[in-house]
């Protein structure tokens, strides 16, 4: 592997091998720095143009195209992104691209612990951020996108500071041209939208999928159907995705001991919130926390 780390997934690995879970294309590694930014241009030629099936677990990341096309792969719906455009694909989405040859733009890849610190005083942002978005890239999205990668290759003394707040930033403008946009017509997207707005409302009480169907005016077949619809995963396991998420911000960004964390999400044992915890995240609370504040 070179000094940069070889970040974009090989090519020949198909979608009906087992999904593969990367903290960047290609590793498995710790999260190496603040933000990683990386031209499209960089690794797609090295892999014929085509990135496989995959998912971050630990990260979302901004894909901008500034110039060529790539057809995308959302949760298996297939879609286009052309020049200006940009994609936010969430933790946890499986996703591939297929990148039209000489495509040029970047790849912005953000710690989720970073996303969770700008939405803990902002609930309406963590909203917007919760599913792949797509559209022409804002003018100030465009200069932070660029501001963004000369910080990441420079070497100042503020530099995490500056990479941090610009992050922020840039997430911030990319939700907040979404929240612009008009609402689905479709009733599923609708169902789908007040169901995460439910999940964050009612995280505490510990609300299971027949709470959320009765709130929602559906049977839980429905709601079930919605989810595995949208993103191949059950109602209750989008719950507990949510959850965890959540209880991941509070290791990171607070000293509430872990048992205290789980008694917050609606976890009466804490051995259970830490197993399923373990389950999701791939360890466990107290050696997260460890690694996300080291």
């Amino acid at each position: 592997m070179d000094g940069r780390g070889n970040f974009w997934h090989y090519s020949n690995m198909t979608a009906s091998q087992t999904i593969p879970v990367f903290t960047l294309f290609g590793e498995t590694s710790a999260f190496p720095d603040v933000v990683h930014c990386e031209r499209i241009w960089d690794r797609a030629p090295l892999h014929d143009w085509e990135i496989a099936p995959h998912r971050h677990h630990v990260l979302v990341q901004v894909l901008h195209m500034r110039s060529g096309a790539a057809t995308v792969r959302i949760d298996g719906r297939e879609s286009s992104l052309t020049d200006g455009e940009f994609l936010f694909v969430p933790a946890g989405i499986v996703h591939a691209f297929r990148f039209r040859r000489g495509c040029e733009g970047l790849v912005l890849s953000f710690p989720l612990s970073v996303v969770a610190g700008l939405a803990a005083g902002a609930p309406e942002v963590q909203r917007a951020l919760r599913d792949p978005f797509a559209g022409p890239a804002p003018d100030l999205a465009l200069v932070l996108m660029e501001r963004l990668r000369d910080s990441f290759a420079s070497a100042g003394s503020f530099r995490a500071a500056e990479l941090l707040a610009t992050s922020h930033l840039l997430l911030v403008t990319l939700a907040a041209a979404r929240a612009e946009e008009p609402q689905e017509a479709n009733p599923a997207s609708r169902y789908l939208r007040e169901f995460d707005t439910q999940i964050l409302d009612h995280m505490a009480e510990g609300w299971g999928v027949t709470q959320h169907a009765r709130a929602l005016g559906i049977t839980t077949g429905h709601l079930n159907r919605i989810c595995r619809g949208a993103t191949g995963q059950t109602a209750s396991h989008r719950i507990e995705s949510a959850v965890m998420t959540e209880a991941a911000r509070l290791l990171a960004f607070t000293r509430l001991p872990a048992a205290e964390i789980g008694f917050e999400l609606g976890f009466d044992d804490p051995s259970y919130f830490s197993r399923r915890f373990r389950h999701l995240r791939g360890e466990s609370p107290s050696a997260y926390r460890r690694r996300v504040a080291g």
